[in-house]
């Protein structure tokens, strides 16, 4: 689906999710979660399934085995970074008050707050025995390193997730702080993906870093391209509402840019929409209607180029190989869009 030139997913990560990767991470997820009445996993199971595109476990395989592993060998690894995906959306569902996710009600709708907060409680713990699960087939140091790149990653995304709470309403503060902000609440768990693929896939110490620096600056460019998703697609293809931005007071990037270059006028204006949450009388229709006159989305698409670009870059260190070109297919595949 597209809409103004911008695809949610275009075919090419719709064909990695029907690859032998993709149909293996999608049997082990179904073998690893069956229907069951047992709380919190009857409710874990709903928050998973049925899966997304599952990208982040899907680079864990081909950063494995673009080193020389076995996608085999770290398929529950890889299971354990969409847990920790997972548990990230339930708990920030919550903190946002949304009611949908992709296209259902929300965990916290469906289940209750406090089953949804144990839920997600749930799939961190789990994440972490799935590293472990994942590791049989390494040397026990590269498998401490992977559960060390995990609590890292955890920890970078509650941090994340602390400064864009204090960030809220506030473009000034936005403006500065934004993209060490994205760089923890997104980048981090994008850089443990490939950080630990590459550990548990036998990688040497210089080639593990730079596809956790790929890893990092995807997941950088993705939040960048999330950000623009409330303004140039439809609530059936984020399965969210189109206002939730607004809705929480949150400085993304394409109101940052526009508040950079707006009239002094505009930017008071807008920090007044930012206060009262988009709920006034036509404060969407407004605030898209500024983006458009300054060119802010072009120039998010820019910066969202510019971090791909800086990904695909880190992949010089691999030799050539299929799972190399997956790599550097999903970060061309954001720089795609900029036509």
């Amino acid at each position: 689906m597209t809409v103004a030139g911008f695809t949610r997913y275009p075919p090419f990560i719709d064909d990695l999710a029907r690859s032998e990767s993709g149909r293996l991470l999608h049997a082990e997820l179904l073998r690893r979660w069956p229907e069951t009445a047992e709380q919190p996993a009857a409710i874990a199971r709903y928050a998973l399934l049925p899966a997304g595109k599952l990208l982040r476990p899907m680079m864990t395989l081909h950063a494995a085995e673009a080193v020389g592993g076995s996608p085999r060998d770290v398929l529950a690894a890889a299971l354990g970074l969409e847990y920790l995906h997972v548990a990230t959306l339930v708990h920030d569902d919550i903190i946002d008050a949304d009611t949908m996710r992709r296209g259902r009600p929300a965990v916290a709708v469906a289940f209750g707050i406090p089953n949804a907060i144990v839920t997600g409680d749930h799939l961190i713990f789990q994440a972490f025995q799935a590293i472990v699960d994942g590791g049989g087939a390494v040397p026990p140091g590269h498998v401490v390193a992977a559960v060390t790149a995990l609590a890292e990653a955890g920890q970078d995304l509650c941090r994340g997730q602390a400064v864009e709470a204090q960030l809220v309403g506030d473009l000034d503060a936005g403006a500065r702080w934004y993209p060490e902000m994205i760089r923890l609440k997104t980048g981090s768990l994008f850089r443990a993906a490939c950080h630990i693929g590459a550990l548990l896939g036998g990688a040497e110490p210089g080639v593990a870093s730079a596809l956790a620096r790929y890893g990092e600056h995807l997941g950088t460019a993705f939040q960048i391209r999330d950000d623009l998703l409330s303004y140039v697609a439809t609530p059936e293809q984020t399965g969210k509402p189109a206002t939730s931005d607004l809705n929480n007071g949150r400085p993304t990037l394409p109101l940052l840019l526009a508040y950079d270059a707006a009239t002094d006028t505009d930017r008071v204006e807008l920090m007044a929409v930012l206060h009262r949450r988009g709920a006034g009388p036509g404060d969407v229709e407004w605030v898209t209607a500024l983006l458009r006159d300054v060119d802010a989305v072009a120039g998010a698409r820019l910066r969202m180029a510019e971090h791909a670009e800086r990904a695909r870059a880190e992949l010089a260190v691999l030799a050539p190989s299929a799972s190399a070109d997956v790599l550097a297919g999903i970060a061309r595949w954001m720089t795609s869009e900029m036509a």
